[in-house]
């Protein structure tokens, strides 16, 4: 019993501590400055790390097969496919013309622009948690001293930590939007339900050690718009939710996640559809229409890839999120991997998996840029829109961008995609007289 009793009262100051340092402070948006005491001393942690790992590197090392970089296991030749025909087709057609192809075919096999984007980036120096690069090996004793108090940290304190306010957040937005829910609709109930979801936002970002700076905050979705964003996690939505309101769109699910959608959508009107449903294009077109008509309602937050991308890149935008109508708030978002990958590659992990890693990492480090407003032009379609707004983010968030469709994860490439390069490339031969 008295062991019972000793847990019990560990456990009461466990929490009651957090209640007061973290989980008050965080819900009235005020900071002890616990957290940026915990950065400051992570990025001089880092620095060391970094500037020993450089000091190691002269040293003479044994002898290792090259690696490959992160910049590129090959070098591309960027010549645009035409041009490089041109120079082929001096002359008729001849077999060794198809040398274009096949190197471009090894090269895509190799290492093509898609899948990459698919599997964590590299990082330039070790952060103390995972080997992303085989070129790290080991320096120093002290750097291995330095690694196994990391870990101790991490797991021993960091994550009971992050896991006890995790709890707190997502127990206290199901009970809250509930209650809430139960109120008749109006300005009160509005005006309650933004308090509940921003308080529970900035509780959750305080598990996962996040440390956000927004950009251009004039620029911030307003109510009866669509805000348009890259993703990179399922984290994203926490991320923006801690800085704003937003009515949410996605796929009804079950599990603890259920629960959390049929309470918040009681006390804010999110769109969920059921599987059903979202096949149904035009359903979903007409459901968002009826949001963005009525002003009062919360902007509604869409990411029109479909699926996460590695932080490095921006692939197609779908364009059912830009045939609604409305104002378009593009936003744009840049994660620090220096202090934990953020990229969720659902292919290898599924979602507790994902979600330990985070709670292990040192932080979740990330810049949010606000864009102005943008509306489609008369003398433009909903794919050209796309694009734009596609392209504003890329620039804003130093993003690469890419055609491809994020679909191509998980499915093979479609005929179209391959009859098109063989009609391009018919229609060179014959504007060169080769054949014919």
């Amino acid at each position: 019993m008295e062991v019972v009793w000793a847990v019990g009262q560990v456990g009461a100051v466990w929490v009651a501590v957090v209640l007061g340092l973290i989980v008050l402070p965080s819900a009235l948006g005020i900071s002890l400055g616990i957290s940026e005491a915990y950065m400051w001393v992570l990025v001089k942690t880092l620095e060391w790390a970094t500037i020993r790992l450089q000091k190691g590197a002269k040293k003479p090392q044994p002898q290792m097969p090259p690696t490959p970089t992160a910049n590129g296991i090959i070098e591309r030749d960027e010549t645009p496919m035409e041009k490089e025909i041109a120079l082929l087709h001096r002359a008729d057609f001849e077999f060794s013309h198809i040398f274009y192809f096949c190197r471009k075919g090894f090269e895509a096999i190799v290492e093509d622009e898609v899948t990459q984007r698919f599997s964590s980036e590299e990082l330039l120096s070790w952060n103390l948690l995972t080997r992303t690069n085989v070129n790290f090996h080991y320096i120093s004793l002290r750097l291995t001293v330095v690694w196994v108090i990391g870990v101790i940290v991490r797991y021993c304190f960091l994550l009971p930590l992050r896991f006890t306010l995790a709890a707190i957040g997502i127990t206290s937005m199901i009970v809250g939007t509930t209650v809430v829910g139960q109120l008749p609709n109006g300005s009160v109930k509005n005006y309650l339900s933004e308090v509940v979801h921003l308080t529970c936002s900035r509780i959750l970002v305080r598990a996962l050690s996040g440390t956000i700076r927004y950009h251009n905050k004039e620029n911030r979705p307003q109510k009866g718009g669509i805000c348009v964003a890259n993703h990179t996690s399922p984290i994203d939505a926490i991320i923006l939710t801690n800085d704003g309101c937003y009515a949410m769109v996605g796929q009804v699910h079950g599990g603890l996640m259920g629960v959390i959608q049929r309470a918040t959508v009681k006390a804010c009107p999110h769109v969920w559809f059921e599987r059903s449903e979202i096949k149904d294009r035009h359903l979903v077109t007409k459901r968002l229409r009826e949001h963005v008509a009525d002003k009062s309602k919360l902007p509604i937050l869409i990411f029109p890839e479909g699926t996460c991308i590695n932080n490095t890149s921006v692939m197609m935008f779908k364009k059912g999120s830009f045939e609604i109508g409305g104002t378009i708030y593009p936003v744009a978002i840049k994660y620090d991997p220096q202090f934990g990958d953020a990229f969720w590659n659902s292919s290898k992990y599924n979602i507790v998996s994902y979600l330990l890693r985070i709670m292990t990492s040192w932080a979740i480090v990330c810049n949010v840029w606000y864009l102005p407003p943008m509306v489609r032009k008369e003398d433009e379609d909903a794919v050209q829109f796309a694009n734009r707004v596609r392209s504003a983010i890329a620039r804003q968030g130093g993003l690469t961008e890419l055609p491809w469709d994020g679909g191509l994860k998980r499915a093979k490439v479609k005929d179209t995609f391959k009859e098109e390069q063989q009609k391009n490339y018919s229609k060179m031969l014959v504007r060169n007289g080769s054949v014919g």
